[in-house]
């Protein structure tokens, strides 16, 4: 349809030995000077914006720590009933979820080919998983355990 030979090239590559063709001119220096400048302030620009957001995230979690801690210090009872709390909820959550594992190693075929049991299992134990891991989240937080 269309002789290569006709289309003229889009770019031009020279792999010839001659370095006085692949000289830039004072323009491209100019330019690429000017361009790897914006580059630089955009990059600096950057970094700033970083600093500033990493400081207000620390901020706002140094202010957290010291009102749970203040919290805490001022409600002693409540934290240690926390770590009691905390810690049976830890052994509730682990029995449960080897409960959850066993029952899908038993249904595993069942799971795998139908959407109906699928969803049956997760309508049963996903709430209850997350509600169980928001409890114990908060237990531990209260407590002062990790």
């Amino acid at each position: 349809m269309h002789d290569p030979q006709q289309v003229p090239p889009i770019f031009r590559i020279d792999v010839s030995a001659d370095t006085t063709a692949a000289q830039p001119t004072g323009d491209h220096d100019r330019m690429v000077v000017f361009l790897l400048r914006q580059l630089l302030a955009s990059q600096e620009r950057q970094n700033q914006l970083i600093e500033e957001l990493n400081r207000q995230f620390s901020a706002a979690q140094r202010q957290r720590a010291t009102e749970l801690q203040q919290w805490k210090d001022a409600h002693p009872e409540v934290a240690q009933q926390c770590r009691a709390a905390a810690e049976t909820l830890s052994r509730v959550q682990t029995e449960f979820l080897q409960s959850m594992a066993r029952e899908v190693v038993h249904c595993e075929d069942a799971l795998m080919d139908g959407e109906f049991m699928l969803n049956e299992f997760v309508d049963r134990y996903g709430p209850r998983l997350a509600h169980l891991n928001g409890l114990l989240q908060v237990f531990s937080q209260l407590s002062g355990t990790a």
